[in-house]
């Protein structure tokens, strides 16, 4: 796996400590709020299991499954719910866990699904975005980093379901998906 990639761009304690980082700003800002953590599989697992183990609060977590690439590295648009929610999400505080951001149209129909079920707010936190990609304008309140229009893989990416479980974030080799 370790030769498939070009170059490492964030490195286990640069993940590590952006994570503590995050959750410190998460801690302070719900205070006294239900939060539900909402993580989209597969890739936000890992940014999820990181991130709650750092948030000083009672908080639930929770997850779907919603997929608009398959074997791609595009998004194909079409956003499909493979897994929803448990419990509901009426009147709870909801932060959404991801592991990228990049065209907002996977993201922009989960944050409009959990609308029409009366969230009392929604906010997100992605570990990375990748603003020259966006379709549609995302309103992200907690980024860990923002990245150039490259292929990554590594710390829950993923290039046709390999590499998640590098534990580094990299530049996936171009010819091996191209």
């Amino acid at each position: 796996m370790h030769k498939d990639i070009e170059k490492i761009l964030f490195d286990r304690e640069t993940i590590s400590n952006r994570v503590k980082e995050l959750a410190k700003e998460i801690t302070e800002d719900y205070k006294g709020k239900d939060l539900v953590c909402i993580c989209l599989l597969k890739g936000g697992v890992l940014f999820l299991t990181d991130l709650i183990k750092e948030i000083d609060l009672d908080l639930e977590i929770d997850f779907m499954d919603v997929s608009s690439y398959g074997a791609s590295t595009t998004s194909s648009g079409e956003v499909r719910i493979l897994k929803d929610l448990d419990a509901s999400v009426n009147d709870r505080d909801l932060l959404i866990v991801e592991d990228i951001i990049d065209t907002g149209v996977t993201l922009s129909k989960v944050v409009e699904l959990l609308k029409s079920r009366q969230a009392k707010s929604i906010e997100i936190v992605s570990f990375l975005n990748k603003p020259d990609r966006r379709k549609i304008d995302m309103d992200v309140k907690y980024i860990g980093y923002e990245i150039p229009d490259y292929f990554v893989v590594g710390y829950g990416l993923d290039f046709d379901e390999k590499y998640r479980n590098l534990p580094y974030i990299g530049y996936l080799k171009e010819e091996l998906y191209k």
